[in-house]
């Protein structure tokens, strides 16, 4: 009486046609991050308040953007969007560039156009409506959205 054997040269044949196909096809995938990479602090340096967008989250859920009051609230920031899409369109027209891409000509014009937003709240909001807020930031064009963090203990 024989003894039955399993043929897996067709299963190792299928196993490096699949192989090969997930090599050709892994390198091929997006991987496209923008990145800007923090620089080292000048000793003078202090950013002017005519370039300098922050978002200030108070404890009634109300919004402010510099020292324009009550510019919306965490679930209605359409004023907020509204406001920072205004002020980057003006910084457009007149060519308002951060301070570190303004001589590259390697990058388009229109990411070169200062477009960084602080966010700023207390420490009693909760996380959900800070991710709110920074998704309302990022709606109307900012790139990057920091937060300000001012007691570190």
């Amino acid at each position: 009486m024989s003894k039955p054997d399993i043929n897996v040269t067709p299963l190792i044949d299928v196993l490096l046609v699949l192989l090969i196909i997930f090599m050709i096809v892994a390198p091929q995938k997006p991987t496209d991050i923008k990145v800007r990479i923090p620089q080292e602090a000048k000793d003078n340096a202090v950013l002017s308040p005519e370039t300098t967008l922050v978002v200030v989250i108070n404890n009634d859920s109300s919004l402010r953007l510099n020292n324009i009051e009550n510019i919306g609230t965490i679930p209605e920031p359409g004023g907020l969007i509204d406001k920072l899409r205004e002020t980057f369109n003006l910084r457009t027209e007149n060519r308002v560039y951060a301070e570190d891409l303004a001589l590259r000509n390697d990058i388009p014009e229109s990411e070169k156009i200062e477009k960084t937003v602080f966010i700023k709240a207390p420490r009693s909001i909760d996380y959900g409506s800070i991710a709110k807020v920074i998704d309302a930031v990022k709606t109307s064009g900012a790139n990057p959205v920091s937060l300000q963090i001012d007691d570190l203990q």
